[in-house]
């Protein structure tokens, strides 16, 4: 069904699919890939109908023409570029509210490099650093970032929670769609690491759902059921105080601003 939605929309999933496929990833696979990594067991859970959540070639090769396809019931007019009006609103509240424009970034949560390639944009004077737990989503993100000539500084296949990055190296974190797919003790431990990480006088930045926005206060019963049984974590992520959470992980000043009919970008600043 959602392929064929998207296909109509003019969002072209089989032929980018076979396009993967076809690629040899060895070289960048041997390149980004830590095998020491180990996973707690929320990272190996079922997310989006696919068996192996975000660890598989499927969920990477997928994940930019499914995010175009679900997120243009929010942006219509934007067709196959959905997903890129998705993040028009979170980033004018970051280039509004933050107090000088960052020089070093890490995107927590890099995916297939959509978000790295969003911060570039919007901070060009930056250098990035594109983190992300999925071996898979840093292939793609990585042969992505080439294609479009994107530079990105450097790549990190390492746990939110877990970065192995040096204390203070960041002017602005920021973390698009992650909480929603973490259950509460992982969120808490992803807060700290990046409170570590923060510069004095910088900011962590969340991006995800707005659990007391209309929609969701509103969705029938059996939609939101559908919603939930593809993420595992979400009645934990719905019932969490991010805004306290973030308070007690140490961070100074919080703001909280709709950034979409269904989303919220989160503001957290460490006093200098």
């Amino acid at each position: 069904m959602m392929i064929q939605r998207a296909e109509r929309l003019g969002i072209p999933w089989t032929n980018k699919v076979k396009e993967y496929e076809q690629h040899d990833w060895a070289l960048l696979w041997h390149e980004l890939n830590d095998p020491n990594l180990q996973y707690p067991a929320n990272y190996r859970a079922s997310f989006h109908g696919y068996d192996a959540g975000h660890l598989c070639w499927q969920a990477a090769y997928e994940f930019e023409v499914a995010s175009n396809a679900v997120h243009s019931s929010l942006f219509p007019e934007a067709g196959a570029a959905s997903d890129q009006a998705l993040r028009v609103g979170y980033h004018q509240v970051l280039q509004a509210q933050l107090s000088q424009p960052p020089e070093t970034i890490l995107d927590l949560h890099c995916t297939v490099g959509l978000s790295s390639f969003a911060l570039q944009e919007s901070f060009p004077q930056a250098a990035i650093t594109a983190l992300d737990f999925s071996p898979h989503y840093l292939a793609v993100a990585r042969h992505e970032a080439d294609i479009r000539q994107i530079n990105i500084d450097a790549w990190r296949h390492a746990l939110p929670e877990a970065t192995g990055l040096a204390d203070r190296q960041f002017d602005l974190i920021s973390s698009f769609l992650l909480f929603h797919e973490m259950p509460q003790d992982a969120t808490r431990r992803i807060l700290r690491e990046a409170r570590r990480l923060v510069r004095p006088g910088g900011c962590f930045a969340v991006m995800d759902m707005n659990p007391d926005c209309e929609a969701y206060q509103t969705m029938p019963k059996a939609l939101m059921t559908l919603l939930k049984s593809t993420e595992p974590f979400m009645d934990q992520y719905f019932s969490l105080d991010l805004e306290d959470e973030l308070r007690q992980a140490g961070f100074d000043t919080i703001t909280i601003t709709p950034c979409t009919p269904r989303h919220r970008a989160v503001l957290a600043t460490v006093a200098i």
